[in-house]
């Protein structure tokens, strides 16, 4: 048995920036602070934790609702965002994804930084919704090296058995996504799809790193 939890930003698709003017939308309507995250890098971050850097960069209080209020608006724009937005699949994710649904035994979730509504509607401007039914996200736990318990808790939750570290295997695009696996000694795969190059992310220690999806050897960890 084998739980494959994806990333989404950079590993499986793109929005087309959509995400980060949702963000900084929110920002400038509730704080009139114009293109808040222009020198911030997003890469593996939780989007918690990117507000509440945000908020932290402008002096701003994070524990009075102000976090919830981003979120609030942040959704809100990102429904429309992401309708309009010139998204797109990373390379091989749709034969991948097939792939892994066609195996015995395997098991699709989520790991990702997005909070889990922002996560549907980025998915599901694709459709991929279906394919993930449950996971970890970013409203779950700000940090991200603390998702993946929770991660393997829906999953016995879902499924009424356990699943161990070893047998989960996590897929993203940053060096962060390599970290949250290795701490509990499940399985990380990176693809060079997003910010990070294939050869930055060599040093990473990724048990497996590609330079897209498409050349995943399926054979090395799925029995």
């Amino acid at each position: 048995m084998k739980y494959v939890l994806f990333d989404i930003d950079g590993t499986l698709i793109d929005s087309g920036g959509g995400g980060t003017r949702s963000m900084s939308f929110a920002f400038e309507e509730l704080f009139s602070i114009h293109n808040a995250f222009e020198w911030v890098s997003m890469a593996g971050k939780t989007d918690i934790q990117i507000m509440k850097e945000g908020l932290a960069m402008y002096g701003l209080d994070s524990e009075n609702g102000n976090v919830r209020m981003i979120c609030d608006a942040y959704i809100k724009r990102l429904r429309i965002e992401i309708e309009t937005s010139k998204k797109y699949l990373k390379p091989g994710i749709e034969e991948s994804l097939r792939a892994f649904s066609d195996m015995e035994g395997v098991y699709l979730g989520l790991l990702t930084g997005n909070v889990q509504a922002g996560a549907r509607i980025k998915l599901g401007s694709f459709g991929l919704n279906p394919y993930f039914p449950l996971g970890a996200f970013g409203d779950d736990d700000e940090d991200r090296n603390r998702l993946l318990p929770i991660a393997a808790e829906r999953f016995r939750s879902l499924y009424r058995r356990g699943v161990e570290y070893r047998d989960c295997i996590v897929i993203g695009d940053t060096p962060r996504d390599v970290e949250c696996a290795k701490i509990y000694g499940a399985y990380a795969v990176a693809v060079a799809t997003g910010p990070y190059s294939y050869d930055s992310l060599l040093s990473s220690g990724a048990d497996m790193v590609l330079n897209t999806i498409a050349e995943m050897d399926y054979t090395a960890f799925v029995g």
